[in-house]
């Protein structure tokens, strides 16, 4: 157990270096709902890895600045599809942005290799969420404006403060992570996010945390470790209901080999097809099998064709609804979630 004073004794020394933290921590142990002891700090101030709130957008036919082949984060939120350069995203680490009418953050973990959409509205009250400085288990935890709350970023969840006993976890929204190229070809009609940030920044492909992903060392410990694959091994992770009591995590090599591949998330089956581009999507499956996937079309084992949406598949008037998933690193995730099924 950690002594009484333990809050305050953080407060006080972090406070040294931005008063603003010690908001984070002050009288703060008691809501704590992870050790404290284990949120380190990440040697920024708070946002001193500067979000990018509300930025300039650009039509996919002005992006000259893009090659086909570099990474792009998309989102498609009724109808509305963006696409976020991780060559961008790794000098930010979050994007706030009005996404089809809703109000989203886009968080970006260089450490843990994963980019999360958040609707950081919850309950009809927004949650105005920032780069808080510190890291929990080498993952960044996110404030929000109004109560200073620590957030978990895996989870969406706060966990230190007076949002912590609240019960509250914020809508997550899938993230496809694919080439520029692709995303415009299935999305002539996307926005991206424009280089002209107002920072000055090396924002070409592979720049940012260039040494990092070079090895396979972290920066920051972590409790658990898991041999099966090596930390930063990306792993697809979906994040359908009852996920956390049965969370599963697959291997995007394994996917490419078995784009139509079926799986249950606690009790429930879904489906998942991988693109040629190595990007996959996830679906509720219900009764239906799927046995072939062509270009934007799925075909079940009764020879019906499915088409693919960004939101849903569809036969007529019949829908299967897309699920969250992003990609992130095995370390990562393992740490938050080590009961995880791996597929690989």
């Amino acid at each position: 157990n950690l002594p009484p004073f333990y809050d305050e004794l953080k407060a006080a020394l972090y406070s040294t270096i931005d008063p603003a933290f010690s908001g984070y921590f002050k009288n703060r142990l008691a809501s704590s709902t992870i050790r404290m002891d284990e949120v380190v700090w990440g040697g920024v101030r708070q946002d001193g890895i500067p979000p990018l709130r509300s930025p300039e957008m650009l039509p996919a036919e002005q992006a000259s600045y893009l090659h086909d082949s570099d990474i792009i984060f998309g989102i498609s939120i009724n109808g509305d599809h963006r696409a976020y350069p991780k060559r961008i995203l790794g000098w930010h680490e979050m994007v706030t942005d009005r996404i089809g009418n809703k109000r989203i953050a886009g968080v970006y973990c260089t450490l843990c290799g994963t980019m999360i959409a958040y609707e950081m509205e919850h309950n009809g009250i927004f949650h105005d969420l920032g780069t808080s400085g510190f890291l929990y288990r080498s993952n960044k935890l996110m404030y929000d404006e109004d109560t200073q709350s620590l957030w978990n970023t895996i989870e969406g969840k706060p966990v230190i403060g007076p949002l912590s006993n609240d019960d509250i976890a914020l809508k997550t929204y899938p993230v496809v992570t694919t080439t520029w190229g692709a995303w415009k070809a299935q999305h002539p009609e996307t926005l991206v996010l424009s280089p002209g940030t107002g920072h000055r920044r090396d924002y070409s492909e592979g720049a940012a945390y260039r040494e990092y992903y070079a090895t396979d060392r972290l920066m920051f410990p972590v409790p658990k470790k898991d041999d099966r694959l090596k930390n930063k091994e990306e792993v697809l992770v979906i994040r359908s209901p009852g996920y956390e009591n049965d969370p599963i995590a697959i291997l995007p090599a394994f996917l490419r080999k078995n784009p139509v591949y079926h799986s249950f998330i606690d009790g429930k089956r879904i489906i998942m097809l991988t693109g040629p581009d190595g990007s996959t999507r996830a679906y509720e499956a219900g009764e239906i099998q799927f046995t072939a996937l062509s270009d934007n079309m799925a075909s079940d084992n009764q020879g019906n064709l499915w088409t693919l949406y960004e939101s849903h598949l569809s036969l007529g008037e019949r829908r299967l609804g897309r699920l969250p998933s992003h990609r992130i690193f095995w370390f990562a995730w393992y740490n938050a979630y080590p009961n995880t099924r791996l597929v690989k």
